[in-house]
C-alpha cells in the first residue's frame, strides 16, 4: 500500500500515514478540557463536543440513574453536591493538604474524607455514593474519549494528556490511574507548557535556525499560572540530520494564581451585595445552591468586565424566589483582586532565575490561557517584562491541545511526523537515596547516602550512570524529589524504588 501524503493550508507534508488509526490529545485543565485528534485526512483538529463547542467543562454530575458531563453537569445545580468539578486540584493530595482545605471551603456541599489506606481524599455523598477524584476523573476521561471517537468516526485508544509542569509523581500517577479506568492507553503525560512550546515551534519551523531564540510563554489558566522560557534552534543529529529543537530553560509557577481565584472574589462580592439589599433574612452564604448560582454569575461577570467597564449582574430566583441584580464595575473588580495582580510578576522572575537569564535575552513574551484576557493581568505583566507589547500570535485556549496531539502523532506507530526535538526540564531536583555499611573506629554502622541525579532544570531525556562499587550483597535504593520545599510525606516524594539481587 502506498503511503498518503497530506497537504493543508497550515501544515504541509507534516504527516505520512502508515495505518488508519486515529490518536487524540487531551488538554486537561482544572476548569476546561480541550481535545484534538489526528487521523488520515485530518492532520490536527480540535474536537467539537455535542454542543459544537471547542472546549468542555471538566465536570461530572452523578444522579441515581444518570451521569451528566460538561455543560449538562454544570446545569444540574439544583443539587450541587451531585456535581463534581475541579478534580485536578485534589489528585494525589493528602487530606491535610492546604489545597484540599481550600477546595472544601469553597465547595462546602461536598464531604471530603480521608482514605485510611492511601491517606488521600475521597468524596462521600452517602454510604452508597463514595468516589475518589481518580474515579471521577476516569469518568470524565471516558466521556472525552467518546467525544473524540464520535468526532473521528473511529475508535481511539492512544492519547497524550497534558498535566501542569509542577505536578509531582503522586499527581501524575493519579492521572494515569484515571486514564487506565477510562480504557485509554497514555502514550505520554506531557507538561502543558511543553505542549504549548511545541505547538508554537511546529508552525514556525522555517523561522528556526542555528541561532538560539528565547521565547517566554506566560500561561494563566483557571487554577494556576506558569511562566516558561524556551530556546528554539536547529541542531545536528546522527539519526536525522539537522532538525529544529526546543529546550525548556526556565519555569516559574504559582499553583494558586488563576481565574478561579478572581471568580471567588466576585462571588463573595455578589453575596455581600445581596445580603446588603436585605430582601431576605437569611445569609445567602449559607445556601449552597444559591452560592453555586453566584459563582456561575461571577464567572460570566469576569468575562464581561474584561471587555466592558461595568456590568449589571443578575440572577433570577437566587434564593427563596428572590431575584438579584447589582451593578459591578471593572474598578471594583480590580480592587477585589489587587493582591492577586501583585503576584503576576513572580512566575516571570522565578523562570528567569531558573534559566539564569535576564529579560533582555527574551525576544518575545507570548500570552497563553483563558485568564490572561483580564486587562489588569496584561497591564501588570507588560510592566513586569518591560516589552513594547505582549505576543498574542497563538491560540491561547488551544495551543496545548494542538501541541499534545502533534506529540501523539509522533509517538504513534500509525503516523510518521517530521522530527521536532523536545528537551524538557526537571522542574524539581531528583536524587537517589541508599544505605550502605560503613566502618568507624572499628564499628560497623549503616550510613544513609543521598546523591543528586538531576539538578533543577536539568534537561531530559538524558542518561545518568551511578556506580555502586562497594556492594557484594542485595541492596535497595529509592529515587525521589530532593526538594524539601515540596512538603511531601515520604510516600508522595517517592518516584521509584529498586532492589538489586546479587
Amino acid at each position: 500500500r502506498e503511503d498518503i501524503k497530506l497537504k493543508c493550508n497550515f501544515v504541509t507534508h507534516v504527516f505520512v500515514f502508515a495505518v488508519t488509526v486515529a490518536v487524540m490529545s487531551l488538554d486537561l485543565g482544572s476548569e476546561w478540557m480541550k481535545m484534538a485528534i489526528v487521523k488520515p485526512g485530518v492532520p490536527m483538529e480540535i474536537v467539537l463536543n455535542k454542543e459544537s463547542r471547542r472546549k468542555t467543562p471538566t465536570a461530572v454530575c452523578l444522579k441515581e440513574n444518570e451521569r451528566l458531563f460538561g455543560d449538562s453537569a454544570l446545569g444540574s445545580m439544583k443539587n450541587p453536591k451531585t456535581v463534581y468539578r475541579r478534580l485536578q486540584t485534589l489528585l494525589g493530595k493528602k487530606h491535610n493538604n492546604l489545597q484540599v482545605a481550600h477546595y472544601q471551603k469553597h465547595f462546602p456541599e461536598h464531604q471530603l474524607q480521608e482514605d485510611p489506606v492511601r491517606g488521600t481524599v475521597y468524596f462521600k455523598n452517602s454510604e452508597e455514593m463514595q468516589y475518589t477524584p481518580e474515579e471521577l476523573l476516569g469518568m470524565v476521561l471516558n466521556y472525552s474519549c467518546g467525544l473524540a471517537q464520535d468526532f473521528a468516526e473511529q475508535p481511539i485508544k492512544d492519547a497524550v494528556i497534558t498535566v501542569p509542569a509542577f505536578f509531582n509523581q503522586a499527581e501524575r500517577r493519579a492521572v494515569l490511574q484515571a486514564a487506565q479506568m477510562a480504557g485509554l492507553k497514555v502514550l505520554q503525560l506531557i507538561n502543558d507548557n511543553t505542549a504549548v512550546a511545541l505547538n508554537y515551534g511546529v508552525f514556525r519551523r522555517k523561522d528556526i535556525d542555528a541561532t538560539p531564540k528565547n521565547v517566554m510563554f506566560y500561561d494563566m489558566g483557571s487554577g494556576s499560572t506558569t511562566a516558561t522560557i524556551v530556546s528554539y534552534q536547529t541542531v545536528k543529529t546522527k539519526e536525522s540530520g539537522t532538525q529544529p529543537q526546543l529546550q525548556i530553560r526556565g519555569v516559574g509557577f504559582d499553583r494558586g494564581l488563576g481565574g478561579f481565584e478572581m471568580d471567588l472574589r466576585l462571588q463573595d462580592h455578589l453575596a455581600k451585595l445581596f445580603n446588603e439589599q436585605k430582601k431576605s433574612k437569611k445569609d445567602v452564604r449559607e445556601n449552597h445552591r444559591a452560592m453555586a448560582k453566584l459563582l456561575k454569575e461571577a464567572q460570566r461577570l469576569k468575562t464581561v468586565l474584561s471587555a466592558n467597564m461595568e456590568f449589571m449582574a443578575q440572577v433570577e430566583g437566587l434564593m427563596d424566589d428572590i431575584d438579584f441584580k447589582a451593578k459591578v464595575t471593572r474598578t471594583e473588580f480590580e480592587e477585589l483582586c489587587a493582591d492577586l495582580f501583585q503576584r503576576v510578576p513572580r512566575p516571570v522572575q522565578d523562570a528567569l532565575a531558573a534559566a539564569e537569564m535576564k529579560l533582555d535575552e527574551i525576544e518575545q513574551v507570548i500570552l497563553v490561557g483563558g485568564s490572561i484576557r483580564v486587562p489588569k493581568v496584561q497591564e501588570v505583566l507588560l510592566k513586569a517584562v518591560g516589552k513594547e507589547e505582549l505576543g498574542k500570535n497563538i491560540n491561547a485556549d488551544e495551543a496545548a491541545a494542538m501541541g499534545a496531539v502533534y506529540q501523539a502523532a509522533a509517538l504513534s506507530k500509525a503516523f510518521k511526523v517530521k522530527p521536532f526535538l523536545v528537551r524538557d526540564a526537571a522542574v524539581f531536583p531528583i536524587q537517589v537515596e541508599f544505605t550502605r555499611e560503613a566502618e568507624e573506629e572499628g564499628f560497623k554502622t549503616l550510613k544513609h547516602n543521598k546523591r543528586i541525579l538531576f539538578q533543577r532544570m536539568a534537561p531530559y531525556p538524558q542518561r545518568k550512570v551511578i556506580t555502586f562499587n562497594r556492594y557484594n550483597a542485595d541492596f535497595a535504593f529509592d529515587i525521589n524529589y530532593a526538594l524539601t520545599l515540596l512538603q511531601l510525606p515520604p510516600r508522595f516524594k517517592l518516584i521509584s524504588s529498586l532492589t538489586l539481587f546479587s
